[in-house]
């Protein structure tokens, strides 16, 4: 996802470890901007409101087809937290029996495994992922302030691991997907490091499950039923020894319609049910800090009507009421224009909302305390771009324009901290991307993006992300199975405010990464059924330690993110 245009990998200081700011858009201390969805279904967390961080580090990529992006609002189709982004994990489906493991280590002692089984039996088709990664620790330094003039220096043990699954099973019309994901790494909050010891080792677990059935009425119209369970869990080993446990159960009914054959149309409602807790447990004394439910209606529509062969119209709209607030309603619509052969324009306006999340409403702790009255936050995005699609080239250009009004944040200017809504941002930018195929074996790519943020207040630059990012790689395969693949992130410098004192100050990076795979059964002619592949793996190639602010703290505070250079050697095999 780092790779990808307008998405940028980002962290905050303690529940959210691993998130992705779409556009530059890390306003919140969580990703709960963003909505990732398996196979089209929702994968939520609802306490904070869309923490992912045991997704995107262990969920078993080996059996991902590919991910569709929707950059800017998606609220139409997806409703609450499809905000900047919504990002569609699609996996793989085959049709015979087929079996891959891969193994993979460094000499430091870290290690990983992927493996994944296909097994058709008749109109059954089972489909099973497994993936475990484990880096050796990372020795560092942290840093925090004593008052009144004292700073305190300790050493960590950084993990990095976690198992990751998923199960897939197919009868006809009837879809039945689960995964579960784990991650374990470190925290801090420095705070309050002063009084506690605000810094530990954080878990996270995700439990995904979906049943789907597709109904054909006709040849133009078809439904889909389905069933989501997303279940959370997080904690933490040190203060403020938090244990988290959250579910949402949703029920769905779409309708996909064709009335022409330049006419479509979606139509749908969905029911959430919301149930989630919280308590500190400090030596087998537990506090209850929060306990609730809730649940939401939403009713959406949304129209493709091809007006002219060079002209197509889209609008759309989606009701929802959630417990405790008013309806909300949030439009989109946009023209394309096929001016020439290979080249379309958009003009798009959207609109989203994200509901209050559970700990946001109601949480009760002497350093968070929750708000009862807050409004859903809304965003309104302008998108204009021109692409174009050749054989050989394609290339996007964009600007996009989004204002978020009602953004809930923590209050800081009183005692205890209060959730309100404080925050109004602007974030506004240009994107450029570029694909070039000089022919069948050799592929470049690039891509970049400019974007600034700004408050009601007039502060600029607001989120921990730097200005100007730009990515490029290149990547070569020949017919005989040899590839090597080279790919850069880069991110520009931050604004002034994210230096630090005690820890190493937020600093431009690349992040260089290789890859080269070496099929042998290709490269030798061997006569096997199987294929069989020895590859090697760099990553942070530059050898460049990362720091990035503690986001969702007091500025002028940083967290390691990134060790360095980190070298790969590893074998798969193939059935």
């Amino acid at each position: 996802l780092e790779r990808v245009s307008g998405l940028i990998g980002s962290t905050v200081y303690m529940t959210d470890r691993s998130t992705i700011a779409p556009r530059g858009d890390q306003v919140q201390p969580s990703s709960s901007h963003v909505l990732l969805l398996i196979n089209g279904r929702p994968v939520r967390e609802i306490l904070e409101c869309g923490i992912k961080s045991e997704m995107y580090e262990s969920f078993p990529v080996n059996i991902i087809d590919r991910i569709e992006i929707i950059r800017g609002p998606g609220s139409v189709l997806y409703g609450s937290t499809a905000f900047s982004a919504v990002i569609n994990v699609i996996t793989e489906q085959k049709e015979k029996t087929a079996f891959s493991v891969s193994g993979m280590t460094d000499v430091t002692g870290s290690f990983g495994t992927l493996a994944k089984a296909n097994l058709k039996i008749g109109k059954v088709n089972i489909i099973a992922a497994g993936r475990y990664f484990q880096k050796s620790e990372w020795k560092t330094k942290w840093a925090y302030a004593l008052p009144p003039d004292r700073d305190t220096t300790v050493s960590l043990s950084i993990p990095d691991k976690g198992p990751g699954a998923y199960f897939e099973i197919n009868f006809e019309n009837l879809r039945f997907i689960s995964s579960y994901n784990e991650w374990e790494t470190h925290y801090s909050v420095s705070d309050y490091a002063f009084l506690f010891p605000a810094y530990g080792i954080s878990k996270w677990e995700k439990t995904f499950t979906d049943m789907g059935y597709r109904l054909k009425l006709s040849e133009n119209w078809e439904m889909d039923f389905n069933t989501t369970y997303t279940r959370s869990k997080f904690n933490v080993s040190a203060w403020p020894y938090t244990n988290r446990d959250s579910y949402e159960l949703q029920a769905e009914w779409a309708n996909f319609w064709r009335p022409t054959d330049n006419i479509k149309i979606v139509i749908g409602g969905l029911f959430n049910y919301n149930k989630g807790n919280e308590f500190i447990d400090e030596s087998g004394e537990k506090l209850t800090i929060t306990d609730d439910n809730r649940s939401s209606f939403a009713g959406y529509w949304q129209l493709d009507y091809a007006l002219l062969s060079w002209m197509k119209l889209i609008a759309g709209l989606q009701a929802n009421k959630v417990q405790g607030l008013d309806f909300d309603f949030n439009p989109r619509a946009g023209l394309l224009f096929f001016p020439v052969k290979n080249t379309n324009i958009k003009l798009l306006y959207s609109q989203a909302f994200r509901a209050p999340s559970i700990n946001e409403l109601g949480i009760n702790y002497f350093a968070m305390m929750g708000n009862p009255n807050l409004k859903p936050e809304k965003v309104n995005t302008f998108d204009i771009g021109i692409n174009y699609a050749g054989e050989k080239v394609y290339a996007s250009l964009s600007g996009f324009y989004s204002k978020m009004i009602n953004i809930i944040y923590q209050d800081r200017s009183d005692t205890v901290p209060t959730y309100g809504n404080i925050g109004e941002v602007t974030i506004q930018g240009i994107e450029f991307e570029t694909k070039y195929y000089f022919n069948r074996n050799l592929f470049l790519m690039a891509s970049m993006l400019y974007q600034t943020s700004e408050d009601k207040e007039g502060e600029k630059n607001v989120t921990p992300i730097a200005n100007i990012g730009m990515k490029g790689g290149i990547s070569y395969k020949s017919d005989k199975g040899f590839a090597l693949s080279l790919f850069d992130i880069y991110q520009g410098k931050m604004d002034d405010k994210f230096e630090t004192r005690l820890n190493p100050s937020p600093k431009p990076y690349n992040i260089l990464n290789l890859r080269l795979d070496l099929n042998i059964v290709n490269l030798f002619n061997l006569n096997l059924k199987q294929n069989i592949a020895l590859f090697s793996e760099v990553k942070n190639l530059l050898d460049n330690e990362i720091w990035l602010p503690e986001w969702g703290l007091t500025l002028g505070k940083s967290m390691p993110v990134n060790r360095g250079r980190e070298i790969y050697f590893g074998l798969k095999f193939d059935f």
